[in-house]
């Protein structure tokens, strides 16, 4: 089914459509830009509704420095080192350059992206917490009760609906870019519901995601030791060969992010597509448990974490979807800052409200939560080198103590690699030349994550490069 939005009395500036393939933030971003310059944007979604992956996101937005930050508590530099640190061993010497300055350019560009959420926008982004691999706390959220990339995309969405600019093509498949003899972007070619293919004409920006939902195409050619991995993405066949197609080059392919917790959802235990549990809540507080028994850093990168998690033989080795049985546990004090999250995630059937004696492996969950009180009270230092607590506030755990918990997995999240492409957006060739009329955001570019992705630098990502995609579209426009 086809929508489009057409709602407004804006003028047009310019008679050329920007295309911009893919609804979720980077889209919308480059979007907003183009309007902003009164350039005509068709957007095309291949899913029935518009907001992609993005929509999902539940932890937050990076910036640094950002006045909802302790004034003095963390610096650009910190955020670039940390991101360096995070990307791993795919900063090869070969790629260090290029890499590095993607990165600066998120990092720089981070406490803007913030201020024109919020004040543009009209986004709250006023809380902020403390996510795994990162030195301070930088990952912005609202205070109400809506997750972070709803209320964003839902914002902009809302924004661009009001522009007789937008074009919104819905359930609508890209099936090629075409390009001029000249070699430049001049269009896409669509299918919809079986129909004729027709031309959308225009320069292009390409946002369409990853291929974390791609399990029997791109997945399994870089990655088939995750056969039988859970995903939080739906199934969907990747799209990056329209890229390739034109001369784009890819990088880190193989890099695919396994977050650590996915929940299994005790109707369903072996649903292939599970519902992400947040970073936030171990941010916030929250220790990951095996058998009653923490065994790392909540706090460590994803892939820490994760690899921490698969090292053990899964219990349900006999079982198509290959998981594991790791507990996540709040007190009464997380719950009450991750309020919202946890309530919707209880009212899912994915956590509940429990006393610590009414659990599996009581007695050794609460030895272990009066170490891990203990630790929080500075009384004595963590086993596994945590320093930063949350609002875990039970000092006196006893067997009648409220906690809440869910069970999690490891699950398929993010795919870091996709087309190389410059601090600009400008999707290359494999000469390192800008492909003329084609520019890139978000989870379909690669280069800046390397290894592991830090929580909350996705939607980041999505703005910084989505916006910069949008304004030079615009530019190369004459705009």
């Amino acid at each position: 089914m086809s929508s489009s939005i057409n709602q407004s009395t804006t003028t047009a500036a310019h008679s050329r459509v920007v295309v911009v393939v893919g609804s979720g933030l980077a889209g919308l971003c480059a979007s907003s830009e183009l309007v902003a310059r009164g350039v005509p944007v068709h957007i095309v979604e291949r899913q029935q509704k518009p907001g992609g992956n993005s929509i999902k996101a539940s932890s937050g937005i990076n910036g640094v420095p950002t006045r909802f930050q302790a004034q003095g508590s963390d610096t650009v530099a910190a955020f670039y080192n940390d991101t360096l640190r995070s990307a791993g061993a795919s900063l090869s010497a070969s790629k260090t350059e290029a890499r590095q300055k993607l990165i600066a350019k998120l990092t720089t560009s981070s406490a803007e992206a913030i201020n024109w959420l919020v004040d543009e926008k009209g986004i709250d982004l006023s809380h902020v917490a403390q996510l795994g691999g990162h030195s301070h706390p930088r990952t912005h959220r609202g205070a109400g009760p809506s997750p972070p990339g709803a209320s964003i995309v839902l914002t902009l969405l809302k924004q661009l609906q009001a522009s007789s600019l937008v074009t919104l093509q819905t359930d609508t498949t890209v099936t090629k870019i075409l390009k001029s003899d000249g070699g430049e972007v001049v269009g896409v070619q669509v299918s919809q519901d079986g129909k004729p293919e027709k031309t959308i004409e225009g320069p292009v920006i390409f946002t369409a995601g990853g291929f974390a939902g791609d399990s029997s195409g791109l997945l399994a050619q870089y990655r088939p030791d995750l056969e039988g991995f859970p995903s939080t993405n739906e199934a969907l066949p990747g799209s990056q060969a329209l890229l390739t197609d034109l001369g784009a080059h890819l990088v880190d392919m193989e890099q695919v992010q396994v977050h650590p917790t996915g929940f299994v959802d005790p109707k369903e235990p072996f649903k292939r597509t599970k519902f992400l549990a947040a970073e936030l809540l171990r941010g916030e507080g929250g220790i990951l448990l095996r058998q009653g028994r923490r065994f790392i850093n909540e706090l460590r990168l994803r892939k820490q974490v994760t690899d921490a998690i698969v090292a053990q033989q899964p219990p349900n080795d006999l079982q198509p979807t290959k998981q594991w049985e790791i507990q996540i546990m709040l007190d009464e004090a997380t719950y009450a800052v991750a309020k919202s999250h946890v309530d919707f995630y209880i009212w899912k059937g994915l956590m509940r409200k429990s006393t610590i004696s009414e659990l599996e492996h009581s007695d050794a969950t609460l030895e272990t939560i009066k170490e891990y009180a203990a630790t929080v009270q500075g009384k004595q230092p963590d086993l596994f080198g945590r320093s930063s607590f949350g609002h875990w506030a039970l000092q006196d755990p006893r067997p009648d103590s409220t906690v809440y918990v869910g069970t999690v997995t490891p699950v398929v999240h993010y795919t870091m690699g996709g087309a190389i492409f410059s601090p600009e957006a400008e999707v290359l060739d494999g000469g390192g030349n800008p492909i003329k009329g084609l520019w890139a955001a978000g989870e379909s570019t690669g280069g800046i994550h390397g290894e592991n992705r830090l929580g909350g630098s996705s939607l980041l990502e999505c703005v910084v490069f989505g916006r910069v995609a949008g304004r030079n579209a615009a530019k190369f426009l004459g705009a």
